[in-house]
């Protein structure tokens, strides 16, 4: 397997992980800021960009055309699947999917198992796919699911569990299956505290 990377100093790299995976010829090498931490089992493509002070969990996978700033974490078994551009100060918890074409602001939280999807009507209508776009400051509960093209407005809270299928105003409170959106308590005005 051809690979292509360059990390800056003091990353630790784990046991069997790629770094730089060719997936076409003439690819850009990854690049790694200084003072990652990845661990065991994952796999990051080469046509990737990752800031300073990046960790991530085990058998996390990053495809091509990523950009991804400074301190991000991605938890475990967590899917970015390319062509993604994401913050700084980000943390993405385990088991999170991440579709082609997703833009994520800075200072984001994305719970566990949060799906984002890019695919209105999966294999029935060829067509773009537009990825969900989330602005600065949102925060996404476990288990929630974003549809394509939806925008998340900036310092939005999208409840656990809920189907997100329209976009969400800046500041409010995302909940249920459709979500309705509704007024943010004052409790959680404010940026994310990561």
């Amino acid at each position: 397997m051809e690979t292509l990377s360059s990390c800056g100093k003091n990353c630790l790299i784990q046991d069997n992980v790629v770094l730089g995976l060719v997936y076409k010829k003439g690819c850009i090498p990854l690049k790694v800021g200084v003072n990652a931490v990845i661990r065991s089992n994952s796999i990051l493509y080469c046509d990737v960009v990752i800031g300073d002070d990046f960790r991530c969990g085990h058998n996390i996978l990053i495809r091509e055309k990523t950009q991804l700033g400074d301190k991000v974490l991605v938890g475990s078994h967590t899917i970015i699947d390319g062509h993604c551009v994401i913050g700084s100060n980000v943390s993405i918890q385990s088991a999170v999917y991440i579709p082609l074409n997703v833009s994520i602001g800075s200072n984001v939280f994305i719970g566990p198992r949060a799906v984002l999807t890019n695919d209105k009507y999966p294999v029935r209508i060829k067509g773009d796919l537009p990825g969900p776009i989330l602005e600065d400051n949102v925060s996404v509960g476990a288990n929630a699911t974003i549809l394509p093209g939806v925008r998340l407005g900036e310092g939005c809270f999208i409840a656990a569990g809920s189907v997100v299928t329209k976009d969400v105003p800046p500041k409010t409170l995302a909940i249920g299956s459709p979500a309705k959106n509704t007024k943010l308590p004052d409790n959680l005005m404010g940026g994310n505290l990561l």
